[in-house]
């Protein structure tokens, strides 16, 4: 089964997962969750869920984390620029920079 498929919500719940969590910010944590609607199991599957979505921690969790996750944006950037070069067939396949200000609603 692919990691990337799963969705926390509906899978079979057959496993246990314990933690050893301090009594007080665990009540601060609850109390925090349950404005939102969630339980602390409700936020611990969503974090779980988002892990999958993104392959990692769904969150920066340091400035060092930071200058990776720009590099890892900066890289995929550049891939999607050499797939929309890769995709020119012809002359007619390319937009003109107005044209394209103009797809993307914004003024030049």
């Amino acid at each position: 089964m692919e990691l990337y498929n799963l969705n926390v919500a509906n899978a079979p719940k057959t496993s246990t997962f314990q933690m050893r969590i301090n009594p007080e910010i665990k009540q601060q944590v609850e109390d925090i969750y349950s404005r939102q609607g969630l339980t602390f199991t409700d936020a611990v599957n969503i974090f779980i869920q988002q892990s999958i979505n993104s392959n990692g921690l769904p969150f920066l969790a340091s400035a060092e984390n930071e200058e990776f996750l720009k590099s890892k944006a900066v890289r995929r950037l550049a891939e999607e620029i050499q797939k929309g070069w890769a995709s020119v067939q012809s002359e007619d396949d390319w937009i003109s920079e107005d044209e394209a200000y103009r797809m993307l609603g914004l003024d030049k």
